[in-house]
C-alpha cells in the first residue's frame, strides 16, 4: 500500500515552519512506514519544486503557480496533474488531504481516491473563535468535503461541529491523532524545586493566550514564586490588527506576575521535550482546537495538565483523573487548578502517571496505526 499526504506544512528544515498539522502527519507517516507502507508527502506552497527523503518518507515540494486571479485554480490543477501521474506510475494508491482552506476543492484525480481528514478548517476555527470567515475559504472547504471519496476526523466534536457550520450531514470515521509515547517519556528529574508552568504552542488569541496572563496573575497572588514559561512563535492578532500577541499579553500581566514570566521564541521540535520535562504543570487554555498533539506530548511525559473544557477536550482528558478541564475565561477556577498541582506533589505525580496511561491506552502509535491502515484498505478496496 502506498499513501500520499497533501499538506501545506511538514516539520523539516527544507519545508519551512510547521504546526500541529505537520507534526500529526509526520507521526502517522512514521507509523505507516513501520508497517511496511510507502509514504509520500506532497507539500504545496513551497519556494521550489524538489524531491528529497526524510528517513524513508519521500517529501515532494510543490511550488504554487502565481497568476493574478487564477493562482488558486492553476495550483490545484498542477497538484491534480502530479497526483494523476504518481497514480499512473503506481507510486501512490490514495491521497489524504486536510480540510484547511479546501485544497482539494478543484482537484479530482482520474482514479486515485481522495480522503479528507478533519484537523480543523478555517471555517471551523473562525466559528469557535467568533470571527468572520473568508467566504472563499468556506466555499473551497465545503466543496472539498462534498467531493471527497471518504472522510476522517481526529475528534467527534470536530466532525459534528464541521457538519453544523457547513450545513452538511456527512459521515466521518473518527481516528484521533497519535504519538509514539516511547519518544515522550518522563524521568525522575526533580521538578518541584521550582514551581514552573509551561505553555508551548503559537502565541495566538484562539489558543487562549490573552486569558493566560489574567490566570497567571491570580496564581501569583497565591504562589508568588511560581514561574510561567511560554514557548512558541509570536503571531499577529487578527481581531485587533496588532502585529504581536506577545506585546498584547505583556499589558495584561500584573506588575508582580510579569517579573516571573519567561518568553522563549520557537525552539527546534527536538528540544521541546526538554522544556516539557522541566515543567511542573502544562497549561492549554485554548478556545479552538481539533485534537492537539501538544496535549498528548505533555501527557505522555507524565505532566499534569490544566486545559480548556471545550468540545474536543473531554475526548482526550478525563476531568479530575488525568488532568483538569476549565473554561479559559473562568480565571479563578483555572488558577486554582494550577495551584493545586503546584502545591501538591502527590497529586501532581498521580495525575501525571494517569495522563501517560491514557495516552498509552488510547492514543499511542501501537494502538492507532492499525486503525488508520484498515481505513485506507477499505477506501482503496
Amino acid at each position: 500500500m502506498k499513501i500520499a499526504f497533501l499538506t501545506p506544512e511538514y516539520p523539516h528544515s527544507k519545508t519551512g515552519n510547521s504546526g500541529g498539522l505537520g507534526t500529526s502527519i509526520k507521526n502517522l507517516a512514521i507509523a505507516l512506514l513501520d508497517h511496511g507502507i510507502s509514504v509520500r508527502v506532497l507539500v504545496y506552497g513551497q519556494k521550489e519544486d524538489a524531491l528529497f527523503e526524510d528517513n524513508g518518507i519521500v517529501i515532494q515540494q510543490i511550488k504554487n503557480i502565481k497568476f493574478k486571479g487564477l493562482s488558486w485554480f492553476l495550483t490545484r490543477k498542477k497538484i491534480e496533474k502530479i497526483i494523476n501521474q504518481l497514480y499512473i506510475n503506481q507510486e501512490i494508491d490514495l491521497v489524504e488531504a486536510p480540510d484547511w482552506t479546501g485544497i482539494t476543492s478543484f482537484i479530482k484525480p482520474v482514479n486515485c481516491p481522495v480522503v479528507i481528514r478533519l484537523h480543523g478548517s478555517d471555517t471551523y476555527f473562525c466559528h469557535l473563535d467568533n470571527r468572520k470567515v473568508k467566504w472563499l475559504n468556506k466555499f473551497h472547504e465545503k466543496r472539498a468535503l462534498q467531493k471527497a471519496d471518504s472522510l476522517l476526523s481526529v475528534s467527534r466534536f470536530t466532525a459534528d461541529k464541521t457538519n453544523e457550520v457547513f450545513g452538511l450531514n456527512k459521515k466521518f470515521t473518527i481516528i484521533p491523532n497519535l504519538i509514539d509515547s516511547d519518544l515522550f517519556k518522563g524521568n525522575d528529574q526533580e521538578v518541584f524545586s521550582e514551581k514552573s508552568i509551561l505553555y508551548f504552542g503559537s502565541l495566538i488569541r484562539k489558543k487562549g493566550l490573552l486569558e493566560l496572563p489574567l490566570i497567571f496573575n491570580k496564581v501569583i497572588e497565591k504562589n508568588p514564586d511560581a514561574k510561567l514559561i511560554l514557548v512558541g512563535k509570536d503571531v499577529p492578532d487578527i481581531i485587533s490588527g496588532n502585529s504581536s500577541t506577545w506585546q498584547m499579553m505583556q499589558d495584561l500581566f500584573s506588575d508582580a506576575a510579569i517579573k516571573n514570566v519567561e518568553y522563549i521564541q520557537s525552539v527546534p521540535y527536538t528540544e521541546i521535550k526538554e522544556k516539557i520535562q522541566k515543567a511542573t504543570v502544562c497549561v492549554f487554555p485554548s478556545f479552538a482546537e481539533a485534537f492537539p498533539v501538544s496535549w498528548l506530548e505533555a501527557m505522555a511525559m507524565e505532566k499534569p495538565i490544566v486545559a480548556s473544557n471545550i468540545g474536543w477536550a473531554s475526548e482526550m482528558i478525563d476531568e479530575g483523573k488525568n488532568g483538569f478541564l476549565v473554561h479559559p475565561m473562568n480565571h479563578d477556577t483555572f488558577s486554582k487548578r494550577i495551584c493545586s498541582f503546584l502545591e501538591n506533589r502527590e497529586l501532581c505525580l498521580k495525575t501525571g502517571l494517569a495522563a501517560r496511561k491514557k495516552v498509552k491506552d488510547f492514543f499511542d502509535i501501537k494502538v492507532l496505526s492499525q486503525q488508520n491502515i484498515e481505513f485506507y484498505k477499505s477506501v482503496i478496496k
